[in-house]
């Protein structure tokens, strides 16, 4: 048995990509009157803002320092937060966090920014569940790097390999790889069943209405 349960947000446990997506674009817009496709944003979300901006901009050939980084970033978080509203958890997500409740640690390790998380987890309610919220603020090093993770599991005080991560994206699994700990994929972000699969995680699912898989492979 599992003495833990560290959780991605965006694209785990909340359908947040409409919001990511249109704040990027806010940003973009409003800093560099520049675009990109949504795809280029969906398939990077998860490293952080900060990353994803950088990535975009040496892709468009634009010349970018620190504070252009955080000017974007600014507006990625402030339109964020005013469409918290717009932002559901999945299906299955609220009965899957009460079933695990008083039997395993739960965190929320997401490279999103801090005061999008907080807002998020006070607006849907789901505050309560977790014993430890770390986010890509207090951390140096983006997925798929194992850091925010590894913290997280040393916050709650259990080793990691009496972790369990479910994650959405290739990055998130390749960090719970990294930092030798157990991964279930969740097939419900940007990408497909085969491409997670490349990444060895433990178990795949579809959805997280699949609680009885889910509870079977964390409490054996």
């Amino acid at each position: 048995m599992f003495e833990a349960v560290i959780f991605d947000w965006d694209g785990t446990l909340a359908d947040t990509r409409d919001v990511i997506l249109a704040s990027f674009h806010e940003a973009l817009r409003e800093i560099t009157r520049l675009d990109v496709p949504d795809e280029f944003v969906e398939r990077r979300i998860g490293v952080g803002a900060a990353t994803t901006f950088r990535e975009i901009l040496t892709a468009k050939g634009v010349k970018f320092d620190d504070e252009l980084i955080r000017q974007l970033v600014a507006v990625k978080v402030r339109v964020e937060i005013d469409r918290t509203g717009d932002v559901k958890l999945f299906p299955g997500a609220r009965e899957l966090l009460e079933s695990l409740q008083g039997k395993v640690s739960m965190a929320l390790a997401s490279m999103n920014n801090r005061r999008v998380i907080d807002h998020m987890l006070n607006g849907l309610q789901v505050q309560e569940f977790f014993s430890e919220v770390l986010t890509g603020d207090e951390v140096t090093c983006s997925k798929p790097d194992p850091e925010i993770f590894l913290k997280s599991a040393h916050k709650l005080g259990i080793k990691p390999e009496k972790c369990v991560i479910l994650e959405d994206s290739i990055f998130g699994v390749k960090a719970a790889k990294a930092g030798k700990m157990a991964c279930v994929a969740v097939v419900q972000g940007a990408y497909s069943a085969k491409e997670l699969a490349k990444e060895k995680p433990d178990l795949i699912i579809n959805s997280l209405r699949e609680k009885d898989a889910l509870l079977k492979f964390i409490l054996k």
